[in-house]
This record gives structure tokens, sequence and C-alpha cells, in this order.
């Protein structure tokens, strides 16, 4: 090989050598791409604290609205408890009539407690459940011990959560 073959070949113009023009469109392609990415990374920034904004929004409406569903199946019972009232200002009312009204009322009520997860605690028959039940006396019994014999005032659970318990009556052996 000789000398002259392994010499870069040079540019006719000493200014505009292969190797700057190479440089020059790196460094330009270079600077486009981190522009580019400087605007994506705003953008990216912007939908970020837009995204949070929207999720704040959401969970204040949440927490004001969480109610409305539940208000809104009581609403029927109000009804039916004002319409009670003036059934009961009427002197040709009867007390069986009254006895009715408020019977299904209650089963309204009800039912609107179990659509949204509320169940009753009427554990007569049951062994005690600390969990579920509060003791407010025993009593010799003749069943077996440590059984509810009855209920003062019905207990309460949301979706498995205890909201109030049963208050109950338990059994003591009779010895």
């Amino acid at each position: 090989m000789t000398e002259h073959s392994e010499q870069p070949a040079q540019a006719e113009h000493p200014l505009e050598t292969p190797k700057n023009e190479g440089m020059g469109a790196a460094d330009t392609e270079l600077a486009d791409k981190l522009a580019e990415r400087e605007q994506e990374i705003l953008r990216l920034h912007a939908e970020m604290d837009n995204l949070r904004k929207r999720v704040e929004r959401d969970m204040d409406n949440a927490r004001k609205f969480a109610l409305e569903r539940f208000v809104d199946g009581l609403l029927p019972v109000a009804d039916s408890l004002e319409m009670g009232l003036q059934a009961s200002e009427n002197p040709n009312t009867t007390l069986e009539a009254m006895r009715e009204g408020s019977q299904m009322t209650l089963n309204v009520f009800m039912q609107t407690l179990e659509k949204f997860g509320v169940t009753p605690v009427h554990p007569i028959g049951e062994r005690f459940n600390p969990e579920h039940h509060q003791a407010i006396s025993v009593q010799p019994h003749e069943g077996p011990a440590d059984h509810v014999v009855s209920v003062m005032q019905k207990g309460f659970l949301l979706k498995d959560r205890l909201v109030r318990p049963a208050l109950v009556v338990v059994s003591k052996s009779a010895e």
C-alpha cells in the first residue's frame, strides 16, 4: 500500500471537510432530539398535572355525594312515615291500618338497608359471639350454656363489619 492511499481524501474546500460536515449534522440531530424530548417531558408534566387535578376533583365529588344513592333509597321511607303521621290524624284510621302501614314502612326500610349491604344481627339460639353481641344479662336456661336466649336490640353489620352489636341475654347452665 502506498502512503498516498492511506491518507483520507481531502475536500475541495478546506472548511467543508467530511469530518466537520458529519459533526454538524450529528450535533443538529442531537439538538433536535433533545428539544423534542424536552417538549415531550413538558407535555407529560402537563398531562400529569391535569390528571392529578381531575383525580382530586373526582375524589371530592365522591366524598360529597357518596351517600346520594343511600339517601335516595331512604326517601320512600320518609314519605311513608309522613303518610302514617297524616293517617294518624284522621279519626277514621284504625289501629290495624296504622300497624299495617308501619309494618310496610319497616319492610321498605329494611330492604333499603339490605340493598346497601346493611344486615341485621338477630342471634336468638346462636352461640354468644363477643365480636357481634354485647351481653347485658346472663340467665339460667335449660338449653346449652353461652347461647343467646333473647335479643333486647338488634345489631347491624355493614358488609360484614360491625356497626352496632346486638344487645343480648346469654344463657348459663341451670345448675
